[in-house]
């Protein structure tokens, strides 16, 4: 079975990306994520009966020989389909206009453009597949949409070429227009007062850089729309608002610049998220939520610093407390409650082997559980970072991950530990003379 499909919170990129690989792999199935923007709601509740989607609850992943995947790269973008991950007989495709990505596809074509369909027009092109208006004005959507009616400066001469042959196959603006009109009410301009109101400015390698953050009481939507109209309002080379949902420990990064040199999304990936030069976002999940410090690391990202001249080696505890993986559940329960800590590195032969954390306690079921040994219940899936790398390199780690502790490991063996409270000096300068 081959299956087509693409990132959650599908935009109109996505969706007619997904149609388009449909027509240039005939007999694949169509999968949506279960989120979808708003307009693409809007559209596909008028227009379902003529796209048969399906979505991943819907099929047995067992069967999946091929994975089509379009305008994503990345595992975690995708929706039901992390079982796919470690299958060995699985060929995977991949179409994007984003960089970078961790899917390790048999082909690919992977392209900075201003939209991913505007790759699959070209292999429409190359094999004269007729399109119907209807299909044509969708994809038509997801060029207009991805380059901001071509003015993003992510857009390529190949973007507005896709353009001209899709209004040769009777693409409809009228249509287009209808559901590319951003909704804008009472609730957007309410978080717009908002981030006005919580504006930081700064100067960063002569950019012009404003900040804002505000606490959402429920769901907004349309917040990129809003963050492009406070980057105007402004006057901005570029804008950052970071949007907290307090009570899901989230917060939702949305950056817009109107310069080309100034590439959002770079900085996303650096904070686990993507986008385009001219437009980006990112998820950031973690009970250790700052937002200041959210903001000082893509300050730092956008003046290529990155304080190279502290090292881990001035930031890390050591010398580390370490567990073998022989020891009981019992012992390392009285560790814990004896040092305050929140988690132990799991070594043999000084080689680190899993971590071991209170969390991992909520495993056990009875009392006898706790003469059991530690390499019974640690986790064996272990984040760590090099000596050699920076301490960004290492916060983003435990921000993506939304992890206490990061094991530093030089040549296999473990020489420090950057803990959350070591995280905090590296962001407010509070390093010990």
């Amino acid at each position: 079975m081959k299956i087509i499909t693409t990132h959650k919170s599908a935009d109109f990129d996505a969706l007619a990306s997904v149609i388009a690989a449909s027509l240039v792999y005939p007999g694949s199935i169509p999968v949506l994520p279960k989120t979808m923007n708003p307009n693409v709601k809007a559209f596909l509740s008028i227009h379902k009966e003529l796209f048969p989607f399906k979505q991943a609850n819907d099929i047995s992943l067992d069967e999946v020989s091929t994975l089509i995947v379009v305008d994503a790269c990345s595992w975690d973008r995708l929706d039901g389909l992390r079982k796919l991950k470690g299958k060995k007989d699985l060929d995977i495709i991949l179409w994007d206009h984003h960089q970078g990505g961790d899917m390790n596809p048999l082909w690919m074509c992977q392209e900075s453009k201003g939209a991913t369909v505007t790759l699959l027009v070209r292999e429409i092109k190359e094999k004269r597949i007729l399109l119907t208006p209807m299909i044509a004005t969708l994809m038509l959507m997801g060029i207009y949409e991805d380059t901001g009616n071509l003015t993003f400066s992510s857009t390529t001469s190949e973007d507005a070429s896709a353009c001209a042959f899709l209004l040769d196959r009777n693409a409809d603006l009228t249509v287009l227009n209808s559901f590319l009109r951003p909704a804008y009410g009472e609730k957007q301009k309410n978080i717009l007062f908002n981030m006005m109101n919580t504006t930081q400015r700064r100067k960063i390698r002569g950019y012009k850089i404003a900040f804002c953050k505000v606490v959402l009481d429920g769901h907004i939507g349309n917040l990129s729309v809003v963050v492009s109209m406070y980057r105007d309002l402004e006057n901005v080379d570029a804008a950052f608002g970071l949007f907290l949902e307090e009570d899901k420990h989230k917060c939702i990064v949305i950056g817009r610049s109107s310069v080309e040199s100034l590439d959002i999304g770079k900085l996303m990936r650096n904070l686990g998220g993507g986008g385009h030069p001219g437009a980006g976002s990112a998820l950031i999940a973690s009970e250790f939520l700052n937002p200041g410090a959210v903001i000082e690391m893509i300050s730092e990202l956008i003046d290529g610093n990155q304080r190279s001249s502290v090292q881990l080696s001035d930031l890390m505890s050591y010398p580390v407390h370490t567990v073998t993986s022989d020891k009981t559940m019992a012992d390392v329960a009285q560790l814990l409650r004896e040092k305050g800590f929140s988690g132990l590195p799991v070594v043999e032969n000084q080689k680190l082997v899993g971590v071991i954390s209170r969390r991992d306690f909520k495993k056990m079921r009875k009392e006898e559980h706790m003469k059991s040994p530690v390499k019974a219940y640690m986790s064996k899936d272990i984040l760590c970072v090099d000596s050699q790398k920076s301490p960004l390199e290492a916060v983003r780690l435990m921000i993506k991950h939304d992890i206490g502790r990061v094991p530093v490991i030089q040549d296999g063996e473990i020489i420090g530990i950057l803990t959350r409270t070591d995280a905090m000096r590296y962001y407010y300068n509070l390093l010990p003379d």
